[in-house]
């Protein structure tokens, strides 16, 4: 059932799902190197063999995409509080960057699975362009953040801090 009122901050699930992301995410590029070289075993016609950090790369990533797909249904029932906007540029800039994150957190996850499962080099390299589009919009969401809390000092930082109504 759709929201007809937007809450007025976001729930414990809402902010708890944004920060494990954020943790999965930044868990997914410290450890990438095993799985760089994982890759590369395999695309040389080598047996990749078991390494934990490949493992976790795989699982973060499945994690990534459940939870994504998690905080877009949480979206659709509960809803968001609406954008404190300094500009409508601004708010079309943050709209299009959260849009951009989630499409991310959705592409990455399968096109990350069709290149390690199904054995495709364009998945691959799609999936390494898609890891230089999401670092871009994770910046431009950080920056976008301090921006409202150091410049603007609207609260809009404190509201993925603390659960609201």
């Amino acid at each position: 059932m759709p929201v007809t009122t937007a809450p007025t901050g976001y729930s414990r699930p809402q902010i708890a799902l944004h920060w494990l992301v954020f943790a999965l995410i930044a868990q997914q590029y410290l450890f990438k190197d095993a799985m760089s070289d994982a890759w590369d075993r395999v695309t040389d016609g080598l047996e990749a063999g078991f390494d934990p950090l490949v493992l976790a790369h795989v699982a973060g990533g499945a994690l990534v995409l459940i939870f994504a797909l998690w905080r877009l249904t949480l979206r659709a029932r509960r809803g968001v509080p609406p954008a404190i906007e300094a500009n409508k540029l601004q708010g079309i800039l943050a709209k299009l960057t959260h849009v951009g994150l989630y499409a991310l957190m959705i592409l990455m996850p399968l096109s990350g699975s069709v290149a390690w499962f199904g054995g495709v080099e364009t998945a691959a390299q799609g999936h390494n362009v898609l890891k230089i589009a999401l670092l871009a919009l994770i910046a431009l969401h950080v920056v976008g953040a301090l921006y409202h809390q150091f410049v603007l000092r609207d609260g809009t930082l404190a509201r993925m801090r603390r659960a609201q109504g």
